[in-house]
């Protein structure tokens, strides 16, 4: 038989799965896999029980359902301050996860290199890999996860043909600053590059800060390819409806892409989804308050027990420092930690392309008995899991 193809020695199955899986054998609360355990909102799921019976069940316009696009484009121009043309600018996929493997299949060749941010978010080297293109990554320092500007300057003098912005960013929850992502605009246009976003937590921004959409930063709509997805926002993960906004010629490219990677999204699911992007404003701020609300109970049940972390700006992750441990592998650490007790992570190694192995991920998209819970369980940490010489 002939060898498979090389691309694949590249990089392993997804670790936040593989930790999804772990999770179950033992019985862990699943804090790795970022999904929520509560249900979509009440008036979506109604309309979902009227489109099962009434439809559409048959494909709907490969790159998206027209009044699902017209939503969503009233959704985002009201958020960005940008008019955006569900005609010509927008791409419907299966989850923000096709939509930045499109982006990058239509911006890169094989060849090319893409800007990276280490810490990032485990698709984002894979996608890289499968598109032909070489990473170049740029290191965000812990705790604060900032860039250095003249690291970044160098990665740009290689001359990518796109750099990768997750913001809020997954796995630390930094959110990038109105300056830093100037900075970035300078230099995407300084050396003609492209910034490929993936802005899922775009509604997930913790007070006094704001999310500041790239794109709409002057001179920068021409070259950003926007992904994003209703998984974060409405709860609904496996819902799998993600999107693409851009110009209208990368726009066109990316759905060339589209149409052959998936044909479409689910066409009752858009259609049940319409009620959802037509929600005003004071759904957003509903759901800050949910989220602001489950993290300040975990990190002071994280504080309680005891346990370094990095305080999130946006997003729903915590990133645990557990060196006090001794452990040599982050691994090892969160299979002990779901077996001993009871409460899944994601090894922080996984997100990094530097030797780091001291940090871990928690995510707090959880109900609130449910935080209650994992927190009871990680009471028993220090006793579960003594340190190691």
């Amino acid at each position: 038989m002939q060898d498979l193809s090389r691309r694949m020695s590249y990089f392993t199955d997804s670790i936040i799965r593989r930790m999804t899986r772990i999770s179950m054998q033992y019985g862990a609360i699943n804090l790795s896999q970022g999904f929520p355990d509560f249900d979509p909102p009440r008036e979506i799921l109604d309309r979902l029980a009227e489109v099962a019976l009434e439809g559409p069940h048959q494909y709907s316009i490969t790159w998206g359902a027209h009044n699902f696009r017209e939503a969503l484009a009233q959704k985002q121009s009201r958020f960005t301050g940008m008019e955006i043309d569900p005609e010509t600018e927008i791409v419907i996929t299966c989850g923000s996860t096709e939509a930045m493997m499109a982006a990058m299949m239509t911006v890169t060749d094989p060849g090319d290199s893409v800007i990276v941010f280490s810490p990032f978010y485990e698709n984002y080297g894979a996608d890289a890999i499968l598109s032909g293109a070489e990473p170049i990554y740029v290191p965000l320092r812990p705790p604060s996860f900032s860039f250095d500007s003249v690291e970044l300057e160098r990665a740009f003098q290689r001359r990518p043909k796109a750099l990768i912005l997750c913001n809020p960013s997954n796995p630390s929850g930094k959110v990038f600053t109105h300056d830093e992502l100037s900075e970035i605009a300078r230099l995407a246009q300084k050396y003609d590059a492209y910034v490929v976003t993936d802005e899922v937590y775009e509604h997930i921004v913790y007070e006094p800060l704001k999310h500041v959409y790239i794109s709409s930063l002057p001179g920068m709509f021409e070259r950003t390819v926007s992904c994003s997805s209703l998984s974060k926002t409405y709860s609904m993960t496996g819902w799998r409806l993600g999107y693409i906004i851009a110009p209208a010629e990368i726009a066109d490219a990316a759905r060339k892409v589209h149409d052959f990677l998936t044909v479409g999204a689910a066409a009752p699911l858009q259609e049940a989804a319409v009620v959802g992007l037509r929600f005003g404003d004071g759904y957003y701020r509903d759901l800050l308050d949910a989220y602001t609300e489950k993290r300040d109970l975990f990190m002071k049940g994280l504080d309680d027990i005891g346990i370094a972390y990095t305080k999130p700006e946006g997003a729903y992750y915590v990133m645990l420092n557990v060196s006090e441990f001794g452990y040599k592998s982050d691994l090892e650490f969160c299979h002990d930690l779901a077996k001993e007790v009871g409460v899944g992570a994601v090894p922080g190694s996984s997100f990094f392309n530097e030797d780091i192995n001291y940090l871990v991920r928690l995510h707090f998209a959880k109900k609130n008995e449910t935080l209650y819970d994992a927190l009871d369980r990680l009471s028993n940490i220090w006793k579960k899991l003594p340190r190691r010489a």
